[in-house]
């Protein structure tokens, strides 16, 4: 039997909400993705070309620091990970969460959330942070709130 994780990073609130129905839809843990550093509305100007969240995305190899919490994922077999677009990829802070632990022989689906984006090269970007015996699927983009039926029946596809 296989044992499934919710990890998600939230800067606004809309990707936790997903996350924990995702979560309660499948019956499984959550694990949220905290920055050391909290992201504020001004960080979040994607219009202001010096905000944090700008300078992060235009310098691909940023790599925010997360609170240090010691979890471990070893006992997962499938990561549901969760994230806002940001600039057509996922936060920076993904990677930071995919190269601190070791994604060997897992399953990761994606699943974000979006005012208009869409995955664009998100998948291929992420890859290069795990083991090549990760597999990374390009899940779904989540542009409203998606009820628990909804996610329990997408998620099944991969559990």
């Amino acid at each position: 039997m296989t044992k499934n994780l919710v990890a998600y990073f939230s800067a606004s609130g809309v990707t936790r909400q997903v996350a924990q129905h995702l979560s309660e839809a499948i019956n499984c843990d959550i694990y949220e993705i905290k920055p050391k550093v909290p992201y504020t509305n001004d960080d979040l100007n994607w219009m202001d070309k010096t905000s944090r969240t700008t300078l992060e995305m235009k310098d691909y190899s940023s790599r925010p620091e997360m609170i240090d919490d010691n979890f471990s994922i070893a006992q997962y077999d499938t990561i549901f990970l969760g994230f806002p677009i940001w600039w057509y990829i996922a936060p920076t802070i993904i990677n930071t969460f995919l190269e601190r632990h070791d994604f060997s022989n897992k399953k990761i689906v994606l699943f974000a959330t979006s005012g208009g984006s869409r995955f664009g090269k998100t998948t291929d970007n992420l890859k290069n942070s795990v083991s090549s015996s990760a597999e990374i699927i390009e899940g779904r983009l989540f542009n409203n709130y998606p009820s628990v039926e909804v996610l329990k029946n997408w998620a099944g596809e991969f559990i």
